[in-house]
């Protein structure tokens, strides 16, 4: 018994001296920003946010943003977050007027983090941007059943190892009390990425049929969120919309965190 008792590591001692190291490091090497790299110099500014973000996810983010990129989110003014879902509306939609709330547009902080989350793998950024809209959404007092991510192809989900619109659509739900269905919306056939697609026409025949609700869910009389990380010409959230309906849905409100719509093209909600 002796014997053990020497040699049983005291953790208390253990924990004090890795925090003081970790203090120590910190001042040497500080927190670098995740978007342009530079010292972050909003650490204090983030509490709030860490303890959101642990309350979530069940831990402390590993996410750090300076003053000056932080700077450049600046929330659209109330009556340019409204949009009709569909950039170019077209003859015999099936769900004509289709709601996108988009509060913020694709430039600035927003134009420098869409890629790093989708091909750097910054899933964390994604859920910072969740957080944000879901705080956005709940200011519009907006009522839903569901919230519903746009579904990569198991394909893309396996390249990339996470959904970005998931990860975006999760705190979003949670910020909103509405339960959160990852998997109601499947991707039924796989289509090339919308980025990579100039022209709107084909961008429209890309996503054409491309999703549908799945057998494990009745959707029959709810009110359901698409939420997308970002919409140019809408043509994706739209599809999934027009699969939602079909499979007996009420009401569809279409979400995306940023775009690039230049001009306010109606006012739909």
């Amino acid at each position: 018994m002796g014997a053990a008792s020497k040699n049983t590591i005291d953790t208390g001692f253990v924990n004090e001296i890795r925090d003081a190291l970790k203090g120590a490091i910190d001042l040497i090497l500080p927190y670098r920003c995740a978007v342009c790299g530079g010292i972050s110099d909003t650490e204090d500014r983030f509490e709030a946010y860490n303890s959101l973000y642990k309350d979530l996810f069940g831990q402390r983010p590993d996410l750090h943003i300076c003053g000056k990129c932080l700077s450049s989110l600046n929330i659209q003014d109330e009556d340019r977050r409204w949009f009709l879902c569909l950039s170019n509306p077209v003859a015999g939609d099936p769900c004509p007027g289709l709601p996108l709330y988009m509060p913020f547009e694709y430039r600035g902080l927003v134009e420098q983090i869409l890629p790093k989350i989708k091909f750097g793998k910054k899933y964390e950024l994604a859920r910072f941007f969740g957080c944000v809209l879901g705080s956005a959404i709940k200011c519009e007092n907006i009522s839903a059943d569901l919230i519903v991510p746009v579904p990569l192809s198991s394909r893309r989900l396996e390249e990339r190892g996470f959904n970005q619109a998931g990860e975006i659509a999760y705190p979003l739900a949670r910020l909103n009390g509405i339960p959160y269905a990852d998997d109601c919306l499947i991707r039924v056939r796989d289509t090339m990425r919308q980025s990579d697609i100039s022209d709107k026409g084909l961008r429209a025949v890309n996503v054409s049929n491309a999703f549908s609700v799945s057998e494990d869910w009745d959707v029959t009389g709810l009110t359901a969120v698409v939420v997308d990380d970002v919409a140019t010409t809408g043509s994706t959230l739209h599809e999934a919309a027009i699969a939602l309906y079909k499979a007996g849905a009420s009401k569809v409100l279409c979400a995306a965190f940023a775009g690039n719509r230049s001009l306010k093209n109606a006012e739909p909600f």
